[in-house]
């Protein structure tokens, strides 16, 4: 079995993979991160807890924007898997043609999302929107070039920065509200955060549909925690909550030579 990790700034997305695909998921939050052991101990626990035998663990591969967690993710792959785990980083092969001005500031995993996007629709220009702690969007063009694409706050942060830089703002449970038009400072704070969301959303895509592809309508996939909050506002021509996880597996694929198996 393969193990995946998408150690984000808020979470740590893990997925399990067998020859069948992927068999279980689960969440832990990335601060404190804890120990080597910590880490360990729960990848175990979670496994158990879900009907799987760690021992049937071989590999293990993580993307991370954490760069302080790669340490004790790397000891508990090793001292509780057995293995030296895949990380996807710079000289990984990903089979895309990375376009950005400088390759190395591409998060992993903007990198795993356009992965798995090449390799679940191959020869189709695409967008995908990956709603986490921050969007963001990733153009790929049919012939596997990476493009770049657009960073903003997540619905998170945003709800964060109204609470911590106004006086009589509080922070909010992210949900849709039943109207735009809000009626009270909850359904005002809710609609600006769902609808102006959409909003930004849709006009960078309009943007770089337009630069990238002439105009014409690429493929958009919508990805990360917040995706299924926006299905009805006809954004994404699919959601794949698990995009990220569905990328790490590929990385396995394309790099089993990297992978050292120590048991």
């Amino acid at each position: 079995m393969l193990l995946c990790l998408d150690v984000g700034n808020t979470q740590i997305h893990g997925g399990v993979f067998d020859d069948v695909g992927l068999r279980c998921q689960f969440r832990k939050t990335t601060q404190p991160i804890g120990t080597t052991d910590e880490l360990g101990v729960f990848f175990r626990t979670v496994l158990r807890e879900n009907g799987f035998d760690p021992k049937q663990v071989k590999r293990v591969v993580i993307c991370s924007v954490v760069p302080a967690a790669l340490y004790g993710l790397r000891g508990a792959a090793e001292k509780y898997f057995h293995c030296e785990p895949l990380v996807l980083q710079a000289g990984v092969k990903t089979g895309l043609k990375i376009k950005y001005r400088n390759p190395a500031e591409v998060g992993a995993d903007r990198i795993a999302d356009a992965m798995a996007a090449v390799h679940r629709h191959p020869g189709r220009d695409m967008l995908v929107v990956d709603l986490g702690t921050a969007t963001t969007i990733e153009v790929i063009t049919a012939e596997g070039d990476y493009l770049g694409g657009a960073i903003l706050p997540g619905l998170g942060m945003a709800a964060d920065s109204l609470a911590g830089g106004t006086a009589r703002l509080s922070r909010v449970e992210i949900a849709r509200p039943e109207a735009a038009l809000g009626r009270t400072t909850v359904e005002s704070i809710q609609s600006g955060l769902i609808h102006g969301h959409a909003g930004a959303v849709r006009q960078l895509c309009a943007l770089m549909a337009a630069e990238a592809f002439g105009g014409k309508k690429p493929w958009v996939i919508g990805t990360g925690g917040f995706a299924r909050m926006f299905e009805r506002d006809g954004l994404f021509d699919e959601v794949v909550p698990e995009l990220v996880l569905l990328g790490l597996r590929r990385a396995a694929e394309l790099n089993v030579p990297e992978m050292i198996n120590k048991a």
